[in-house]
């Protein structure tokens, strides 16, 4: 009696050990059968074996409205779907952000879409000043120096004020006083082109001789008198002031500046005598 409940024992034992290892091996094949679908699904997902797209394309991170002036900053690098990739896209590779730098937005395009060269203008391209110029406004052109350009350091893009330089005769007479004055006269003008280039060969940069500026009809007629009137001068206003312009109420006085502003000495050198010679009186400044 006692070898037969040996038996049992042993007997039970095995084949809980048994159903133990079937339980196990059950659930590593069940296990194994779902990775191996899994990866079967993804293999027919992506044919290349990758899980994300090889490729990168250009696309805009905000939206940019037409005419404006792209910036790197704009542009960033995005993947893409190689089966949906066009050929008028910018592939990684094959061009940099900056090499869009100055372009100009033909037509409106949105956050996170391509950018084409369809899209958009080069300087130099024909239809460049079209693009660029607001509804409304117009384009026009003044002489600059090194001086008087802020040594080349005016960018397309960039706002500058305008300030005129010239000698106002007070009175009359052939020897009334010569004054000399400079003047705010426009202001918050934006910059077009400037004829600014690098010479790729030594590195020198040649100071721009000419800017074109966006201006309104009216403002293009006072710019076409103040170059008959005195020297024309840029002055480069702050990008974060650009951004507040809109929100600011514009003033409607000019800055000016005489020059015994600036010498002391001028009002001083000028003495006016009145000499009276019989019934005639006349004024000698000297």
């Amino acid at each position: 009696m006692t070898n037969f409940l040996s038996f049992l024992s042993v007997r039970s034992i095995v084949l809980i050990i048994l159903a133990v290892v079937l339980s196990v091996g059950t659930a590593l094949f069940a296990r194994g059968w779902i990775n191996a679908e899994r990866a079967a699904l993804a293999a027919q997902a992506h044919p290349n074996g990758s899980q994300f797209p090889a490729m990168e394309i250009l696309v805009v991170k905000e939206d940019l409205p037409a005419g404006t002036f792209i910036k790197p900053e704009h542009l960033l690098w995005q993947p893409w779907p190689e089966e949906n990739l066009m050929p008028v896209y910018v592939v990684k590779g094959t061009a940099k952000r900056e090499d869009f730098a100055n372009s100009v937005v033909r037509s409106g395009i949105t956050a996170g879409e391509p950018i084409t060269e369809g899209r958009i203008v080069r300087p130099g391209d024909r239809g460049f000043l079209a693009a660029v110029l607001a509804p409304g406004m117009r384009a026009v052109t003044v002489a600059i120096n090194a001086t008087s350009g802020i040594a080349g350091f005016i960018f397309p893009g960039d706002r500058v004020d305008l300030i005129l330089t010239h000698a106002i005769r007070l009175d009359k007479s052939e020897n009334g006083t010569l004054k000399r004055a400079s003047e705010t006269v426009l202001r918050d003008i934006r910059v077009l082109a400037v004829d600014q280039r690098t010479d790729d060969q030594n590195g020198k940069v040649e100071i721009a001789q000419t800017t074109t500026l966006e201006v309104t009809t009216k403002q293009a007629e006072m710019i076409a008198m103040l170059t008959e009137m005195g020297k024309l001068s840029l002055s480069l206003r702050s990008l974060a002031e650009n951004g507040e312009a809109a929100d600011r109420p514009k003033r409607r006085w000019r800055s000016y500046t005489w020059d015994s502003e600036v010498s002391p000495l001028i009002n001083g050198m000028t003495r006016a005598v009145t000499v009276t010679r019989g019934s005639e009186q006349k004024e000698v400044r000297f």
